[in-house]
């Protein structure tokens, strides 16, 4: 999932940015709200971010000129202001869910959560391909049963894998939407973590969810299937 953070305060956005890469979420970051503006216009992103208070245009009038342009991307939108005429005001416009400063991370990452998941209300908290099952919530795999480590990355992807299952996903898909904007498409990053992936949900190659479509991308099917 990829996540623009819009926060003028150079503290707070640099440990917003960090705690949601952590988190192996891909993070982009705009200090302005002209630099937030162009990264929206240039990107599909699946959440923003957005601080009401930035330098022009505010956090409220790209809110307004965002969902005016058609955009329905979730905005959580952080304020200092805890007077009911704000939220109403933001709401109103077009924002998904709220946040007062100063706030827990805990709960911000909650609300993080809860607005992907609400994104698509056809995803629910568990995705499964035959014996795989992944806990969003939870941040858990299990294959066959069994624990697997994912790293955080390497969870990423195989989220947005089982998201678009039976689906074919394009190089380009994963990496606009599993990295951030200083991701280097010419690397070999992709094919190193789909390798890792595989050999961890695929340990039987009699018995594949993970398939390569040749020069397209990579897709997982809903049963297991011997190698074609």
């Amino acid at each position: 999932m990829r996540i623009l953070i819009v926060e003028d305060d150079h503290e707070l956005a640099e440990a917003l940015v960090e705690s949601l890469t952590d988190e192996g979420y891909a993070v982009d970051l705009a200090r302005t709200g002209e630099r937030a503006d162009h990264l929206m216009s240039a990107n599909a992103y699946d959440l923003v971010v957005l601080d009401r208070k930035i330098p022009p245009p505010t956090g409220l009038e790209l809110l307004r000129f965002w969902r005016e342009a058609g955009s329905s991307t979730p905005v959580l939108v952080l304020t200092a202001d805890s007077e009911v005429h704000d939220r109403v005001e933001g709401l109103d416009l077009g924002a998904d869910d709220f946040l007062g400063k100063p706030f827990a991370f805990a709960e911000f990452h909650a609300r993080v959560r809860s607005l992907l998941r609400r994104r698509d209300k056809r995803v629910a908290s568990r995705l499964t391909a035959d014996d795989l099952v992944m806990d969003r919530s939870a941040r858990t795999v299990t294959v066959g049963g069994e624990p697997v480590h994912f790293s955080p990355k390497e969870f990423a992807l195989l989220e947005y894998l089982l998201l678009r299952k039976n689906q074919v996903v394009t190089r380009a898909e994963l990496a606009e939407h599993v990295w951030d904007q200083r991701f280097d498409p010419s690397s070999n990053v992709i094919d190193v973590l789909i390798h890792r992936i595989r050999r961890k949900i695929d340990p039987d190659p009699d018995a594949k969810l993970l398939r390569t479509v040749m020069a397209v991308g990579y897709t997982i099917q809903g049963e297991r299937s011997p190698e074609e």
